[in-house]
This record gives C-alpha cells, sequence and structure tokens, in this order.
C-alpha cells in the first residue's frame, strides 16, 4: 500500500518484474524542507549539549581512571534471551573479559581475575586480544543467569555486567544510565 501511495506509483508486482532494481531518476534534495527545527537547520549542537561542554573541558584536568569497562554484543546473543537457544550459546565461552595484552602483562594476570568497581565484583574469564586498548576492558552483557529458570542459558551463565554499574551515574544531557566507560580495577584471583 505505501508503495502505491508514494510518489512513484510502484507495486510489488513492478519491483518482482525488475529484480535488479528500478532508476527512479536523479536524487532530488529535501532538506531544508523536511527539517522540522524552529531555527530550520541541521542542529549538531543543540543548547542541552553546549551547556554541558564546561563540565567536560573541566574532567579533562582530572586523572583518567587505570581501567575503564565498556560493553559489547555477540552476533549470536545480541540480546539475553538468545542465551536460552542451545545453537546459539554453543561453541566457547563468550561471556569473557577482553584486556588488551600488555594490561594482563603488567597487572600480572593469568587466565581468571577479579573485577571490581564502585559497586560490585566479580570473578572473570580473562580473553586478551589486542583489538582493544591497553586501559579498557570489556564484558558482554546480558549475561548472569545462574539459578535462571532457563536450562540453556542456567548452563551457560556468564557474569552480569550490571553489577559493576552505578545505578546512580547517569549521563546529564541524556539522564541515561552509565554503561560505558565505568572505572573498575583488574586483579589476579
Amino acid at each position: 500500500m505505501m508503495l502505491k501511495l508514494g510518489p512513484y506509483g510502484l507495486s510489488l508486482e513492478k519491483l518482482r518484474e525488475n529484480p535488479h532494481g528500478l532508476d527512479l531518476g536523479a536524487l532530488e534534495p529535501r532538506l531544508p524542507g523536511i527539517l522540522r527545527t524552529a531555527s530550520g537547520l541541521v542542529e549538531l549542537a543543540p543548547p542541552q549539549l553546549m551547556e554541558d561542554v564546561e563540565r567536560l573541558r573541566e574532567r579533562l584536568d582530572q586523572a583518567p581512571p587505570e581501567m575503564v569497562l565498556i560493553g559489547r554484543r555477540h552476533l549470536r546473543s545480541n540480546n539475553s534471551w538468545m542465551h536460552n537457544v542451545g545453537t546459539l550459546v554453543g561453541g566457547s565461552n563468550r561471556c569473557t573479559l577482553q584486556i588488551n595484552p600488555a594490561d594482563v602483562a603488567r597487572l600480572g594476570l593469568e587466565q581468571q581475575a577479579v573485577i571490581t568497581s564502585a559497586t560490585g565484583r566479580l570473578t572473570v574469564t580473562l580473553e586478551p586480544t589486542d583489538t582493544i586498548m591497553a586501559g579498557v576492558v570489556s564484558l558482554p552483557h546480558g549475561w548472569g543467569h545462574a539459578g535462571s529458570a532457563q536450562a540453556v542459558a542456567a548452563e551457560h551463565a556468564g557474569v552480569s555486567a550490571n553489577v559493576l554499574t552505578d545505578d546512580s551515574a547517569i549521563d546529564i544531557p541524556s539522564g541515561n544510565a552509565v554503561f560505558n566507560g565505568v572505572p573498575v580495577t583488574i586483579a589476579s584471583l
């Protein structure tokens, strides 16, 4: 229906007849006509962000944390419900803490370590990789199924990154919880 109502009067039949596509002519500019901002411009720096710049500048003078935690996703477990599908959780353990080999050596770590934040601590399996920069560690979200009624997920429980995030830490402009850049320490068992 939307194809028929569109500016080109297309139909599914017409698309099927042209499996390699249709030439609908040259692109036509649509800006600024479709913008709904008060200024009629693309506003890349709205006042809410500009008001926060000074706070961010002040943070530049602070020493950064030794280590920060970021999240990650895996193709076969983008959402935690996928952890209860046997064919998707099979294979190697994906609930690992990715860490740069230089940090592993500097901290004297082995196969497992303790990661601690202001709100919690976890014992994690390490996955040294040079695809993550030194000073940053990555733990996938959506795990921590120990004791779950979902049998497959419980067999592949992993650990919950939520234990390490502080529900009182929020991003000032958006009001969202802070899940990335969480200061952590890593120590051997």
